[in-house]
């Protein structure tokens, strides 16, 4: 579903603040993988999010996403493929709109636009259905502006934008890093249950150690721009967060200082 063959990406080239951001990265998912990505700042996690989002070319190297070469399609254009939730709750939504104006723009994404009502009886019967799946009691605040909800009900909400259309390729960006534990828990609960009804092949960014072991079938560790730890299965659902540790200073010959990836 998911292929990097070998890409580069350098930041500020022949300048003093030159940053290798990717360097030969290489991975592959399977259909339905969910893969959660961990690794010290500068490790090239969000660089390489970015790259497969289409927010800044590779310069070198493949991304096909289910079979197609994606390398030099702009970003609007690769947008039908990917699901995207951002750090920031206050991305992936418009405020000023109501829940059910932000779910149907994401219903009709991709897709020709007429002259009829915006979103009809069936519509909004099938947003709250699926708000009610959240356990949030956002079922039956439709027409609430979403600028009034909470971080952890606003994440929520632009979990199921970004699955509604079953997306190639579901992309979380840190997307519990900005919430309190409790609503973190909760986000993640709720992005486990979506992903798994809907069979999403998903990357998940994590600066916790311990959600990145306890959630999804496979974890990868970069550093410096490759993948040096990749594990899945049940050797996975047995690592500890000091056999990781272990693993990274094995794997990289060099100590994990990330305070706040380990303290999480």
């Amino acid at each position: 579903m998911l292929e990097l063959i070998n890409v580069y990406k350098t930041f500020n080239p022949g300048t003093v603040n030159q940053k290798v951001a990717l360097a030969g990265l290489n991975l592959t998912l399977k259909d339905g993988d969910f893969v959660t990505v961990i690794g010290g700042n500068g490790a090239g996690k969000s660089t390489m999010l970015n790259a497969i989002a289409g927010v800044w070319k590779p310069d070198a190297g493949k991304i096909k996403i289910d079979g197609v070469d994606v390398t030099n399609m702009p970003e609007y254009k690769r947008a039908k493929f990917l699901g995207r939730v951002f750090q920031d709750p206050m991305m992936g939504t418009a405020a000023d709109m109501e829940i059910q104006e932000n779910l149907a723009l994401a219903k009709r994404r991709g897709k020709g636009r007429g002259l009829k009502w915006g979103i009809t009886k069936e519509e909004r019967e099938e947003y709250r259905e699926l708000l009610a799946q959240l356990g949030l009691g956002l079922e039956t605040r439709l027409t609430d502006k979403v600028g009034l909800l909470s971080g952890g009900q606003r994440q929520a909400v632009t979990l199921l934008m970004a699955s509604l259309n079953n997306p190639k390729l579901l992309l979380l960006d840190e997307h519990t890093a900005a919430l309190d534990p409790k609503t973190a828990a909760k986000v993640l609960e709720i992005s486990d249950k979506i992903i798994s009804e809907n069979h999403l092949t998903t990357l998940m960014i994590t600066h916790n150690m311990r959600d990145a072991i306890k959630h999804g079938n496979r974890l990868i560790m970069l550093h410096e721009g490759r993948v040096i730890i990749d594990v899945e299965g049940e050797e996975k659902s047995k690592l500890t967060v000091e056999d990781l540790l272990a693993m990274f200073t094995r794997a990289s010959g060099d100590e994990f200082t990330n305070d706040r990836t380990i303290l999480s």
